[in-house]
């Protein structure tokens, strides 16, 4: 695709772009042709491709965990089996050394979290340029033009879904912090926390940018990350149409850097899941 004779910024442009569908200004549906396209669509269009992914991700996730559980093998267990049980064990501890509250849904919660985050996050491993082609040539058997085709394939680069996430690690927040400590305990925090009733004003303002912040640091710590990890990437791609020695130069830091990224993808997963308990084990906790 680097080869299509499109300029540096065009070929970066269209990898960080989207597959939009929604509403055009005339009233007719149907998909962005243009990045300009996708903005007149306003907030309710639809990212297709982040969606797509995340949900293969999330079957593929299911199918995995799903398989192994219905089949155990009491001897000696086979390496999916082992693979599944050390993730298991993994969450299970985290969930023990950071949660001091009784609740049933946070382990399965945090090993769903952690998984789904870390798939979305591994797609980032995959050369730039090989899913979109694919969807392009796709696009072109159904009359479309190839350079009007966007998909990115990466689902934490889009950070509709890292705020969907953690929009609904918030409202559980919400949800268990009303239903432990009641309305009144939980909007009494609010108020009275930490200078008491006289600084009532100052803790309005200091817990509720607390509280707000929480979902919007969560949600753009995962965006940021690997959205910068994934522009590396497409930069690294650059370097192949620059000739056979910055090509090949590019494709030694492209191992580098991708051996590099296994280790941030996974901190990622770890960090997102690891806040998602202490979100929560605060709100199981009096202040």
């Amino acid at each position: 695709m680097s080869g299509d004779g499109i300029t540096s910024g065009d070929y970066i442009k269209h990898h960080l772009q989207n597959m939009t569908y929604g509403q055009h200004p005339d009233g007719s549906w149907g998909f962005a042709q243009s990045p300009e396209a996708a903005k007149e669509m306003g907030f309710w269009a639809f990212h297709v491709d982040s969606l797509g992914w995340s949900l293969a991700l999330a079957a593929v996730f299911f199918f995995i965990f799903r398989k192994v559980a219905k089949n155990p093998t009491t001897g000696v267990p086979g390496g999916l089996q082992n693979f599944v049980e050390m993730m298991v064990e993994f969450v299970n501890s985290s969930v023990r050394g950071s949660f001091s509250g009784r609740n049933d849904i946070v382990a399965p919660l945090a090993l769903t979290v952690f998984a789904w985050v870390f798939l979305m996050n591994f797609m980032d491993l995959i050369p730039v340029d090989w899913l979109p082609m694919i969807a392009q040539q796709i696009g072109a058997a159904f009359g479309a033009d190839p350079h009007h085709v966007y998909f990115k394939v990466v689902p934490s680069t889009d950070p509709n879904i890292t705020f969907g996430m953690a929009l609904g690690v918030f409202w559980l927040m919400l949800y268990y912090s009303i239903k432990i400590k009641g309305l009144g305990g939980f909007l009494g925090e609010l108020a009275f926390q930490p200078f008491g009733k006289v600084g009532t004003p100052v803790n309005l303002v200091l817990e509720g940018v607390s509280l707000i912040s929480k979902p919007v640091s969560l949600a753009l710590r995962l965006f940021g990350n690997m959205y910068a990890g994934e522009t590396i990437f497409i930069l690294i791609a650059l370097m192949y149409g620059g000739g056979l020695a910055i090509g090949a130069f590019g494709g030694l830091l492209q191992l580098g850097w991708a051996i590099f990224h296994i280790l941030i993808i996974t901190l990622q997963a770890f960090i997102f899941m690891t806040l998602t308990i202490v979100y929560l084990d605060m709100a199981h906790t009096d202040h």
